[in-house]
């Protein structure tokens, strides 16, 4: 499902290479030579280890008759040909955006395989000495191993560097409508694919209809000469215009080709999100139908064996904690320990959720008096120094340890471990139609706009966000959010 999202921000590319400025060629094409020499290294100490393997540590079956590591080097030096050869014709040192590390390493796997393969049908004609079939096959593991871990070290990198704001390619969308806010929630829940959005231009008809959070807006599309002028070590326009402009669409491309910029072009299909389209066959006749986006009713019951999984591991720690947190509340301040607010659930229930009391009691009496220091947009309200907070509960804010008792919630099956974040109803009173989207499952103590920058994301941000994870949502992606809390939690990020 995710690799379908990540398909709308690919789009359609058009001659990458002649609208790539310069610099940008150049910067490719010498990643691309550092990954083919390290590639071989690693190519030459795979054979190294395969030997050793097989000759010095004897895996597997002890050696009838020991053969010299230099009788084996003309065969190593035909693995080389056609292991460039194999890796070359399946694409294998093209970088994709957005790909899995599971895809990238089968790409790895088929390529070495299929060099191996034919490395086995040479020698079966020439008939070298000396020759051993367990070689080889200790020859695939280790090229393997050694070069799907350094593209896990590569993406590791990349993913600091994205994360630090450097090396990624900064953007400009073109957007309207449904499709626009799907390449940038793509764009935020996906930093890892290397683009920075620097701003958008509307359609001339729709500007009020994106909700791009703090992405600027930078005009309309006619004004894209005037931005490319201004911006120029811009690297894609990204175009999810209405399909019914399409004169406009290809002046926009000529204009990109001309300033040396790449353009991707996002198919409409009806302004919905891509993930949302079914593609059919049907006798020959291809048509395409709606499918509803969402957790269908046995994803939900996974989900929710992972979310009782999860608490009966780790309930007797949680427990514990939460005694500690309840002793120092009441020892801190005047008022209950638990705090009970309403808030709304999947489909628009209302629930009462649980959360430790971190403000002073009544603190709810005050609040319009602060509502002039509300520091976030939209109806939503934070105030990064609240003056309510007391002293144990600007602590476990922090770290979000008020949030605990929710896992009470979670048993009762009113929230998940992961999920949008349950919002107040006078939140949900200023919500705009697609805002609702969040609401169609059920809310979760984290969620994705959690680890991607908690309080510090604009409302748009949060719910784009949050309707990204329910168009993408896996096991897998659940799991990886919550392992990525934890660090958040510790270090206190965007928190408040």
């Amino acid at each position: 499902m995710e690799s379908n999202q990540v398909n709308v921000v690919s789009g359609f590319e058009h001659s990458q290479n002649s609208t790539m400025p310069q610099s940008q060629s150049m910067n490719k094409n010498r990643i691309r030579f550092i990954t083919i020499g390290i590639d071989l290294v690693l190519i030459n100490l795979g054979f190294i280890f395969a030997y050793l393997a097989r000759y010095d540590w004897e895996w597997i079956r002890p050696i009838t008759s020991f053969a010299p590591y230099t009788d084996y080097l003309g065969q190593q030096a035909l693995l080389n040909i056609l292991l460039f050869a194999t890796f070359t014709q399946t694409k294998v040192w093209k970088r994709r955006r957005g790909e899995f590390f599971i895809d990238e390493a089968s790409r790895i796997i088929s390529a070495t395989a299929a060099g191996i393969f034919l490395m086995g049908v040479v020698t079966f004609f020439i008939q070298p000495v000396p020759y051993s079939r367990l070689l080889l096959f200790w020859v695939l593991v280790f090229i393997v191993l050694f070069i799907s871990l350094a593209r896990l070290g590569r993406r590791i990198i990349l993913s600091l560097l994205y994360a630090q704001g450097r090396a990624a390619d900064r953007v400009l969308v073109i957007s309207s409508g449904e499709v626009g806010r799907s390449v940038i929630r793509t764009l935020l829940a996906r930093p890892d694919l290397g683009f920075k959005a620097i701003g958008y231009l509307h359609d001339g008809q729709r500007e009020n209809n994106i909700g791009l959070g703090r992405i600027p807006h930078l005009g309309q599309y006619t004004d894209l000469e005037k931005v490319l002028k201004e911006q120029s070590n811009l690297h894609t326009v990204f175009i999810a215009l209405p399909g019914e402009m399409h004169p406009q669409i290809s002046q926009l491309l000529r204009i990109c080709h001309q300033y040396g910029v790449r353009p991707q072009v996002v198919p409409d299909l009806l302004q919905l999100s891509l993930n949302q389209v079914e593609f059919n066959n049907m006798a020959g006749i291809p048509t395409l139908g709606v499918r509803d986006v969402g957790i269908s009713w046995w994803q939900q019951l996974l989900k929710r064996i992972m979310d009782l999984s999860f608490i009966f591991i780790g309930g007797p720690f949680a427990l514990i904690l939460m005694a500690v947190i309840a002793l120092a509340i009441k020892l801190d301040s005047k008022g209950p320990v638990f705090y009970t607010a309403v808030r709304v659930g999947r489909n628009g229930k209302n629930f009462k959720m649980f959360k430790f009391r971190s403000m002073i009691d009544g603190a709810e009496n005050i609040k319009r008096d602060l509502e002039q220091l509300n520091e976030a947009d939209g109806p939503i309200f934070k105030i990064r120094e609240d003056p309510r907070l007391t002293r144990v509960g600007r602590i476990i804010r922090r770290l979000s340890l008020d949030e605990l008792p929710q896992i009470f919630n979670v048993l009762m099956g009113q929230m998940s471990l992961v999920g949008p974040r349950p919002p107040l109803p006078e939140e949900v009173e200023g919500y705009q139609p697609w805002h609702m989207q969040r609401l169609s499952v059920i809310g979760g103590i984290t969620g994705l706009w959690q680890v991607s920058g908690r309080s510090d994301l604009t409302f748009d941000e949060l719910c784009l966000l949050d309707i990204y994870y329910i168009e993408n949502w896996s096991l897998a992606f659940d799991l990886r959010i919550l392992l990525q809390t934890i660090p958040h939690t510790l270090f206190s990020r965007g928190a408040y």
